[in-house]
């Protein structure tokens, strides 16, 4: 059986970069709501947006479980902003007797800030298909939807330096 890697981050804060070099050292695949989400709607964040995200995460840990069991690693890359959604997800994993792990990405404001600028850049110029805009009411809006995790409930602290 394989084990779910669960990364615990702010947006922009680097967890598809964490979780690509997760993949490359210990395997498995990664599952991806904000992937799952841009194929299904691109960068159309109307009303339906927040539902539809939520199904897709239902969707992915239904699929998480189905790979573990069958013996892949698998790294959820969503974020996991509140200890509510933390908490959930912990629960569904007990519940199906399935090894898991969170890491969390912690980023100073100043990186942060940085991560946003270059994604925007990216954006703008064509070179970031997949990724949606951040502006400063997004940023804004995000940093009051975010819940720090406690130390206990995380098992690999990973702090970005730049």
């Amino acid at each position: 059986m394989g084990k779910a890697i669960l990364i615990c981050g702010r947006i922009c804060s680097g967890k598809s970069r964490y979780a690509s070099q997760l993949r490359e050292s210990c395997g498995g695949m990664i599952l991806s709501a904000d992937e799952a989400t841009w194929y299904l709607c691109g960068n159309r964040q109307g009303k339906f947006y927040n539902e539809l995200v939520e199904k897709v995460k239902l969707y992915l840990r239904k699929k998480a479980a189905d790979a573990v069991a069958a013996g892949c690693n698998v790294i959820l890359d969503w974020g996991f902003w509140t200890a509510r959604e933390r908490r959930e997800i912990s629960g569904y994993f007990i519940s199906k007797g399935i090894e898991y792990e969170w890491h969390y990405i912690d980023i100073d404001e100043a990186s942060l800030r940085k991560n946003i600028h270059d994604r925007n850049r990216c954006v703008i110029s064509g070179q970031d298909s997949c990724n949606f805009y951040v502006d400063d009411a997004l940023t804004g809006k995000c940093a009051e939807l975010f819940e720090s995790p406690s130390a206990r409930e995380i098992d690999v602290w990973h702090t970005v330096k730049r």
